[in-house]
């Protein structure tokens, strides 16, 4: 059995090129306001993941199965509904539901956290999430199951 290439790879596409390429200003104005937050927190220089996803940080899993592979640490995309804000770790973890509930409107996922509209959050709550996560992910030899 042939083994699945991930769609989702680290390539050398230029983060800014895809950011200007945005054609809505607010989705502008919110990606590059995560942009620099990430850029604060993680220290790391972002790398376009895919076609549409702006990572920081690179980590490898392995699945249970013995899948494996490397992703970003964090990142976000912007999307045509709002910003999709990835959180490798996730959002389960007592910690990030006690942050959540101080950030504003927003929808979850397993790691994915879509914000509509930034100037409806708390940005220092934000940061402290993408914090969270970025150090958890750091401090782990990260094993997915």
């Amino acid at each position: 059995m042939a083994k699945a290439k991930l769609k989702t790879t680290k390539n050398k596409a230029s983060v800014a090129e895809f950011l200007n390429g945005i054609t809505d200003p607010e989705k502008k104005r919110d990606a590059k306001k995560v942009l620099a937050l990430m850029k604060e927190v993680t220290k790391e220089k972002p790398m376009m993941w895919g076609e549409n996803i702006v990572g920081f940080g690179e980590y490898h899993y392995k699945y249970a199965s013995g899948r494996e592979g490397d992703f970003l640490m964090t990142g976000f995309a912007p999307r045509a509904h709002g910003l999709s804000i990835y959180i490798m770790p996730g959002y389960t973890f007592p910690e990030q539901q006690k942050l959540l509930k101080k950030l504003g409107p927003h929808t979850i996922g397993k790691s994915c956290l879509l914000i509509k509209h930034l100037n409806d959050i708390h940005l220092p709550t934000l940061k402290k999430i993408i914090e969270k996560g970025y150090r958890d992910i750091s401090n782990t030899p990260y094993v997915q199951t």
